[in-house]
C-alpha cells in the first residue's frame, strides 16, 4: 500500500483503512515513521534499504499462515514501489495481494511547480542499483528526442554525482538552454522546498536522493512563477 509522500493529508483513505485493518506491517524504518500515529496495537516490522526481497518474502510467509498484512511504500506501490517484489514472491506462493494506490513523488512535486505534466511525459530513475547505467542512458535519450517532458527519480546520490552530470548532459544536447526545469525536495513532507530553473542553471541546484526533477518539453513555459504545459486546447 501507498502511503503517499509523507503529509497526512495525501494519504488516501483507502489507504488508511487498509492500515486500520493490519494486524502486521511491514516497511522501511522512514515510512513507518511518517504513519507512526496509525500502528497502535499493531505488530511492525522494520526494515532497512536494499532489504526488499526479504521485506516482501517475511510480508508472504505472515499472509500465508493467516495474518492480515500490510507492506508500506512510500509514494504509489506500483511506481518504484514494493508492489512488484510483493506480488512476485506472492504469485509464486498462491497468495492474494490488493494493492493499494498512493501519491506518488511525480504528481505530489508537479503540483508544487504549477501543471508541468499536462501532456505526454515520461518518468526515469536515475538510480543504477537495480538498471544498469547504459539502459538509462538509452531511456533517457529516447525521452529527450521524443520530446516527453521528464520526471527524474533518485537525481543523484553521495556515490553517483558524476551520474546526474552525465543526465543533464543528455539532456543539454537535446534540448535548449532555456527549458524550463522545476526542482522539489521532500515533495509532501516536513523541509520541502522548490526552486524554478531551466537547463543552464539547473546543476547550481545540488539534487539528491529526496529531490525529484522536472524538466519541460518544447512547449512548457514559465508564467506566474509556475510551470506549465499546455494540453493543446484552443483559447
Amino acid at each position: 500500500m501507498g502511503i503517499g509522500p509523507g503529509d497526512p493529508g495525501l494519504l488516501a483513505p483507502r489507504a488508511k483503512e487498509a492500515l486500520a485493518r493490519a494486524e502486521v506491517v511491514f516497511g522501511y524504518r522512514t515510512y513507518l515513521g511518517l504513519v507512526g500515529d496509525l500502528l497502535a496495537g499493531k505488530e511492525v516490522v522494520p526494515s532497512g534499504m536494499r532489504e526488499e526481497v526479504a521485506r516482501a518474502r517475511a510480508a508472504v510467509a505472515r499472509a500465508t499462515n493467516g495474518a492480515r498484512v500490510a507492506v508500506l511504500s512510500g509514494g504509489d506501490p506500483g511506481v518504484y514501489g514494493m508492489a512488484a517484489p510483493v506480488l512476485e514472491v506472492a504469485a509464486a506462493a498462491g497468495v492474494p495481494v490488493t494493492v493499494v494506490p498512493g501519491v506518488t513523488a511525480a504528481t505530489a512535486a508537479a503540483a508544487l511547480l504549477g501543471a508541468p505534466l499536462g501532456h505526454d511525459f515520461a518518468v526515469v530513475s536515475l538510480s543504477d542499483l537495480l538498471t544498469p547505467w547504459p539502459v538509462i542512458v538509452k531511456r533517457l535519450e529516447a525521452a529527450v528526442a521524443a520530446d516527453f517532458v521528464l520526471v527524474l527519480y533518485n537525481p543523484s546520490s553521495t556515490k553517483r554525482k558524476e551520474r546526474w552530470l552525465e543526465a543533464v548532459a543528455i539532456l543539454r544536447a537535446g534540448r535548449p538552454a532555456a527549458t524550463p526545469v522545476g526542482i522539489v525536495w521532500d515533495a509532501g513532507r516536513s523541509g520541502e522546498r522548490k526552486v524554478l530553473c531551466d537547463l543552464a542553471t539547473v546543476t547550481a541546484h545540488p539534487v539528491d536522493m529526496r529531490a525529484t526533477v522536472i524538466v519541460g518539453n518544447s512547449h512548457t513555459y514559465v508564467a506566474n512563477g509556475v510551470m506549465i504545459t499546455p494540453r493543446g486546447y484552443n483559447w
